[in-house]
């Protein structure tokens, strides 16, 4: 019984997954059909980024790897730079010294 609480307990966190980075909220069909095809879409879009997250072996959450490839999506940058080289933080600015008194 635990084995399989456990395996339904993995299927409900992928559709978690799957909810809060795809907006997999409402389906866009009313067909049996077109709800089978935008469930696929969104699995293999999540299998995409998963490898993507592995390849470029980045700490960043799934989410922030969704949203940087979201955002990122129609310019010309390799994904992997993006993913590597973006920062949530801005660095911190350095004090501004006073120009000398002439």
């Amino acid at each position: 019984m635990a084995l399989i609480y456990k395996i339904r307990w993995q299927i409900e966190l992928l559709f978690k997954k799957l909810k809060q980075n795809f907006q997999l909220h409402y389906f866009y069909s009313e067909t049996e059909n077109g709800i089978r095809t935008q469930i696929w879409i969104t699995l293999i879009a999540q299998l995409l980024l998963m490898v993507l997250k592995t390849k470029s072996k980045t700490k960043k959450a799934f989410s922030t790897v969704a949203a940087l490839v979201r955002i990122h999506l129609i310019s010309n940058l390799d994904v992997f730079w993006v993913i590597e080289n973006s920062r949530r933080t801005y660095a911190k600015r350095l004090k501004k010294t006073k120009p000398p008194n002439i």
